[in-house]
């Protein structure tokens, strides 16, 4: 029997909204691989359900001290909605920051063992998801640029990044776990080869970098199988994957060009729009009014970078904030991984949120709903982790 069916029995003697929770939880974290609408709607259940234990326990709400700069995130991000262009178009897309409730949630709704639980429903769903592009690149002809492997989610895009956080869950286990590792063994070949198979090429960035990061946390000296890894990968993949790969190093490939384009054009906008923006969601409609010379695409609906995306569409005082966030974040994860709490979940949430910057500086993840909730559940789990898991509150 494996992990993951062996830890997600729920507790016999917990009272009923506490199962309830617990298996909402587990369902939303599910779904997050596979549908935006059903991730949602768990989502607004699983908070009325947290809000009513938060009640019945005449409790109050607590999270990791990474959630005041997202908070402040927030209320950066609604002031330049109400100076944006066309502010409600801009306030409908703010409806994201809802997810921002995920991190006092999870963190108080995942403690002690079911934080690996829950990780470990993340890794089963990223496997099944890696099996099923390998059937649709081998056997549904998803096997060109036009046509790629999305798993058994809704975009190639978003599933790049989901194989990106799904080898990140997988590796650190396998390097800093001492136990349960035969699941993650058997998985990480299939999820390494959907990532390769997505042409996700700053999925490819991001994923190397988090390796490395995770092989530096082990011992320095492993970073030096990277390289050999990288080589052997390049030998053995198919011709559309060596040539997307060289592609990447082509200054006169159209995306490359364009994504240059794209950051001059952000440029143009921070400095019309240095404190506010142009407000969320309003990008693609500016576009065109400060669209960069030498710029394939006529207009584009983000700037494929994530510090460029926030400076130009929310301000200056956005992207310092969203700076704070990622010092506060990695900081205490690595504090945390040294002090040997949770290993394998601090190294997670490390590797993730290296992941995420360094795939961030070629696409817009922290933009992607799903994404960004998976994101938000990986860096919290290790803080709730090491909170006293109490299934009967008092």
């Amino acid at each position: 029997m494996t992990t993951a069916t062996a830890t997600m029995t729920a507790p016999q003697d917990s009272p009923t909204l506490d199962r309830l929770a617990t298996w909402l939880l587990w369902l939303f974290v599910a779904s997050l691989q596979m549908s935006i609408f059903a991730a949602d709607v768990l989502l607004s259940l699983l908070l009325v359900c947290w809000v009513a234990l938060l009640v019945r326990d005449r409790a109050r709400a607590s999270a990791p001290t990474f959630l005041v700069p997202l908070i402040a995130y927030g209320a950066v991000t609604l002031a330049s909605s109400a100076f944006a262009l066309e502010p409600w178009t801009s306030f409908q897309d703010d409806k994201q920051l809802v997810y921002l409730l995920i991190v006092p949630m999870v963190f108080d709704l995942a403690r002690g063992k079911r934080a690996h639980t829950v990780m470990d429903v993340i890794v089963t769903v990223a496997a099944l998801g890696a099996a099923f592009a390998i059937v649709q690149y081998g056997l549904l002809h998803f096997d060109s640029l036009g046509k790629r492997p999305q798993g058994i989610s809704h975009h190639y895009m978003t599933f790049s990044g989901f194989m990106m956080l799904g080898i990140c869950s997988v590796l650190a286990r396998l390097v800093f776990g001492e136990r349960d590792r035969m699941w993650p063994a058997l998985v990480l070949p299939a999820i390494i080869v959907a990532l390769f198979l997505t042409l996700g090429r700053g999925a490819w960035v991001g994923t190397s970098i988090a390796v490395a990061v995770i092989f530096s946390l082990k011992n320095f000296r492993l970073m030096a199988a990277i390289p050999v890894v990288l080589a052997v990968a390049f030998a053995l993949a198919p011709d559309t994957v060596t040539r997307r790969m060289t592609s990447v190093f082509d200054l006169q490939d159209p995306s490359n060009r364009d994504r240059v384009a794209m950051l001059n054009t952000g440029v143009a906008m921070v400095r019309a729009h240095p404190l506010t923006g142009v407000g969320p969601n309003m990008i693609e409609k500016v576009y065109t009014q400060y669209r960069a010379p030498g710029a394939v695409q006529q207009t584009n609906q983000h700037l494929h970078n994530v510090p460029m995306q926030i400076a130009a569409e929310r301000g200056l005082v956005a992207l310092g904030v969203f700076i704070w966030f990622v010092v506060r974040v990695g900081g205490s994860l690595l504090k945390m991984f040294r002090a040997g709490e949770n290993r394998v979940l601090a190294a997670t949430g490390l590797a993730s949120l290296v992941a995420m910057l360094a795939a961030g500086m070629f696409e817009y993840n922290f933009g992607d709903s799903e994404f960004q909730m998976l994101f938000f559940v990986l860096i919290t789990l290790p803080f709730a982790a090491i909170r006293p898991d109490t299934t009967v509150r008092t």
